[in-house]
């Protein structure tokens, strides 16, 4: 059901509805994509953090040699420090993974259980995950959203990338700039979210690479570099 029907103002699309327009085109192209893939919040929280700076295949990978040798679980990880390198090899990185993620369980340890951190007011647990060495805005708001179910937009490079090339953005705004951006602009719907940021990383693989495929792209009456 489209809550919103784009309309045009003087030829001018408001942020509003360019914004909503862009997540109803890239819905109806691609469908639902459901994510965040995970058994668990755990889980989830585990993938925010192996994630950076790799695909999802190789973080697979690691979560499964972590479920195999039966320590997927906050003291199952702060137990097995020594072994996490080699079983998280296949995400990258390993070394400064393997302190991230023993950073994450310790500060979940400091509040008993995955749940009671994850209940935190959005607030407190932004600014807890962000105390964290090695936790920056991305994987915080990945963690707030996938993991906790709180509505927050997540800017990540295909964001930046996309919404350059549609003019919504000129590339070089500050993290929260653009997440306050689209925040303000769309209703604060913690699915709509969800499904807005993996609907990005889809045409941000299929078509809106570094160099992009114009042919075939949904978003392509809207592009800039197509329409100049």
């Amino acid at each position: 059901m489209r809550p919103v029907e784009c309309q045009r103002e003087s030829g001018i699309l408001s942020p509003e509805t360019l914004l909503l327009k862009i997540y109803y085109t890239l819905y109806d192209t691609f469908g639902p994509q459901h994510w965040w893939p995970g058994e668990s919040k755990l889980e989830v929280v585990v993938g925010a953090i192996l994630t950076q700076n790799t695909n999802w295949k190789n973080v697979e990978k690691a979560i499964n040699n972590l479920k195999e040798r039966g320590i997927l679980s906050v003291d199952g990880i702060l137990e097995s420090e020594g072994l996490l390198p080699e079983l998280i090899k296949s995400a990258g990185y390993y070394r400064v993974k393997t302190e991230r993620l023993i950073n994450v369980m310790k500060k979940i340890k400091e509040y008993k259980t995955l749940d009671i951190f994850l209940d935190l007011p959005v607030e407190s647990l932004r600014s807890e995950l962000l105390s964290i060495k090695g936790v920056g805005e991305e994987t915080a708001d990945s963690i707030i959203l996938y993991a906790a179910g709180y509505p927050v937009f997540i800017v990540d490079a295909y964001t930046r990338r996309i919404f350059s090339r549609l003019g919504i953005i000129r590339g070089n705004e500050d993290y929260g700039e653009i997440q306050s951006m689209v925040m303000n602009n769309t209703p604060n719907d913690a699915y709509l979210y969800n499904e807005f940021h993996a609907l990005l990383v889809e045409l941000g693989k299929r078509y809106c690479r570094k160099i992009p495929i114009h042919r075939g792209c949904p978003l392509s009456i809207l592009c800039k570099e197509v329409n100049e």
